[in-house]
C-alpha cells in the first residue's frame, strides 16, 4: 500500500504540472498491481476529480483559462462521458483498451519532454471542437481517463492554443468529463477500495505541489520521460496479461 500510496503521489505531482489528473498514472500503477477492472475505472476518476480540482483552481488563478476556448469541448464531452462511464468492457477488452490508451499517454508524455511547439494560436473552428469533444469524452468515460491526455496534443499541434493555455483548459475539462464518467458508472462507487481516503490524500498534495509548479513553469523533461517508460512498462502488461 505504500508504494502504490508514493506512486499515486508522484504521478498526481507530474500530471498536475501540465494540467492534467494522472488517470492513466494511476490506472497503469492499478494494472502494475493486477487490480481488477471493476475496481480500476472508479478509482482512476475518483482521484482523478480530486487532483483535476486543485489543478483548475490553480491554473484558474494563473489566468490562465479560457471560457471561450473551454465550452466548446465541454459541453458535448460532458454528456458523451456519462454514456461512457455507463459501459464496461469485459474485462480482458478493458485491459487491452486502456493498455493502448496508456501506451499513446507515454508517447504524449515523451513528446511533451521535448522542445515544445511553436505555433501561432488561433481559435478552433466550433463543428471540430466539438466533434474532438464528443469522442474524447466518451473514451473517458469508458476508461476512466479523463481525457486530457487527448486533449491537449490535439490543440497543441492544430495550433489552438500555446502550451501553458492549453494547461489551464486541460484540467477543468478532465474535471467535468470525471464526475460525469463517475456519475454514469454510479454503480461501481461501491467497488471503491478501502485505502481511497489515504490515496485521495496523497494524490491532493501531489497535485497542489504540480500544479503549483506548472502553472508557473515546466517541469524537468527527464520526469516526464521516466513517467512514460512506467506508463509503456504498464500498457504492454496489460495488453499482453
Amino acid at each position: 500500500m505504500l508504494v502504490i500510496t508514493i506512486l499515486f503521489f508522484a504521478g498526481a505531482a507530474l500530471y498536475a504540472s501540465v494540467g492534467h489528473a494522472g488517470a492513466s498514472a494511476y490506472l497503469a500503477v492499478m494494472g502494475l498491481y493486477n487490480f481488477a477492472p471493476s475496481v480500476m475505472k472508479p478509482t482512476a476518476l475518483a482521484l482523478n476529480i480530486l487532483v483535476a480540482a486543485v489543478a483548475t483552481f490553480k491554473f484558474y488563478r494563473a489566468g490562465l483559462f479560457s471560457w471561450k476556448l473551454f465550452w466548446p469541448f465541454a459541453v458535448v464531452s460532458i454528456p458523451a462521458a456519462f454514456v461512457g462511464g455507463a459501459r464496461m468492457l469485459p474485462a480482458r477488452w478493458y485491459k487491452v483498451v486502456v493498455g493502448i490508451v496508456l501506451l499513446y499517454a507515454a508517447v504524449w508524455m515523451f513528446r511533451s519532454s521535448l522542445k515544445p511547439l511553436k505555433v501561432a494560436a488561433h481559435p478552433p473552428p466550433l463543428w471540430g471542437a466539438m466533434v474532438a469533444g464528443l469522442a474524447i469524452g466518451f473514451l473517458s468515460g469508458l476508461t476512466g481517463v479523463g481525457g486530457g491526455i487527448f486533449l491537449s496534443p490535439l490543440v497543441l499541434y492544430m495550433g489552438w492554443a500555446e502550451t501553458r493555455a492549453t494547461s489551464g483548459i486541460a484540467a477543468p475539462f478532465i474535471l467535468v468529463n470525471s464526475i460525469a464518467g463517475l456519475l454514469g458508472h454510479f454503480s461501481s462507487v461501491a467497488q471503491l477500495p478501502p485505502n481511497i481516503p489515504i490515496w485521495g490524500v496523497a494524490v491532493v498534495l501531489g497535485g497542489w505541489i504540480g500544479a503549483s509548479y506548472g502553472s508557473t513553469r515546466a517541469p524537468a523533461p527527464v520526469l516526464r520521460q521516466l513517467l512514460a517508460l512506467v506508463l509503456v512498462v504498464a500498457s504492454v502488461k496489460l495488453i499482453l496479461y
